[in-house]
């Protein structure tokens, strides 16, 4: 069964490491090096978070000579915000129905 993009990006995003690689690639691009550096685990460790995240789409790794750098791809985040914003108006229009029924209340009494 194949797994839908949505998913994809939110497993990679279930992660904080990853979650933080991708704060860091926000900054800028960066070395697989660089990327390593703050997390207390191997390189090895790294490169497999940096692969969920080019999977998912999320960040694009290059090669320069012997450089690997990696770089941000928002882009994948725009069908996670149109998911979300479909139960963002869900929940706004139950919370204004809420509204309506407490004011008619309050009247009321």
């Amino acid at each position: 069964m194949a797994t839908d993009t949505v998913s994809t990006i939110f497993a990679a995003l279930a992660d904080p490491t990853r979650r933080a690689i991708l704060t860091r690639l926000a900054a800028g691009d960066a070395t697989v090096n660089e990327l390593a550096e703050p997390f207390p685990m191997s390189l090895q460790a790294v490169s497999k978070h940096l692969g969920v995240l080019e999977k998912a789409g999320l960040i694009v790794r290059t090669r320069d000579a012997q450089w690997r750098r990696c770089r941000l791809d928002p882009a994948p985040l725009k069908s996670v915000a149109e998911w979300v914003e479909q139960y963002r108006r869900h929940w706004e229009q139950r919370y204004d129905t809420l509204d309506t029924y407490l004011r008619d209340l309050k009247e009321q009494s």
